[in-house]
């Protein structure tokens, strides 16, 4: 893991945001952008989420990045959304309790050092599998029945993955900071096992409910 001496590469000091996201918090702050409530993923087990902490905890202190670092680690199935007011945690639980866990959905994946996604984000790689993209739809199919309108599936294709860091790298390190990690060399598989709600309190994201898959 990283150790406690000072980062082995330059702290920016200047680090910036796109444009298009200082656009979003524009609107965030003037009240013009529905507050996402929930999304739903599915947690990994203790040894990965320790030592993709360690990596978040290298990004903060080698790159001054904190977004999205109180987010339990996890692979995304259906992005944040905003739950309608007469809708609750409950009514999404209820959808995949009855419609997805015994399905038998569950498998092993493989986490595969680490990638990214140009400047934006920087995550460890989960190897695509079509047992991810069944889940997904199996969940997003669930809960679209149950309370409809309240999300949208994204048609891009699925690339399920660990987010390490988001939003605020600093342009033009994500090549140096990539190497560092991949140094570790993380290959490691890990079992698909649960289907996790997570919701925004108090401005963070939560795990609300986690459900075992059968």
């Amino acid at each position: 893991m990283f150790d406690q001496s000072p980062p082995l590469l330059p702290y920016p000091h200047d680090g910036t945001k796109s444009k298009k996201y200082d656009i979003i918090d524009s609107m965030k702050q003037n009240g013009n952008f529905p507050q996402q409530t929930h999304f739903i993923g599915v947690l990994v087990p203790d040894d990965i989420t320790l030592t993709l902490e360690d990596c978040r905890r290298y990004m903060r202190e080698a790159y001054g990045c904190k977004s999205g670092h109180k987010t339990p680690i996890h692979v995304t199935l259906i992005p944040p959304f905003r739950l309608q007011d007469e809708y609750s945690t409950k009514d999404l639980s209820n959808a995949i309790e009855g419609n997805v866990l015994a399905k038998g959905l569950g498998f092993t994946a493989k986490v595969n050092n680490f990638d990214a996604f140009g400047d934006r984000t920087i995550f460890a790689k989960v190897e695509h599998d079509t047992k991810w993209t069944a889940l997904r739809d199996a969940v997003y199919f669930a809960i679209i029945k149950a309370i409809p309108g309240c999300t949208k599936k994204d048609q891009r294709p699925f690339t399920p993955h660990l987010t390490v860091s988001n939003r605020d790298i600093p342009a033009g390190v994500t090549k140096d900071a990539l190497e560092v990690m991949n140094e570790m060399d993380l290959v490691e598989e890990f079992p698909v096992d649960n289907i996790t709600i997570f919701e925004r309190k108090g401005g963070c994201w939560e795990a609300a409910v986690s459900m075992k898959i059968e």
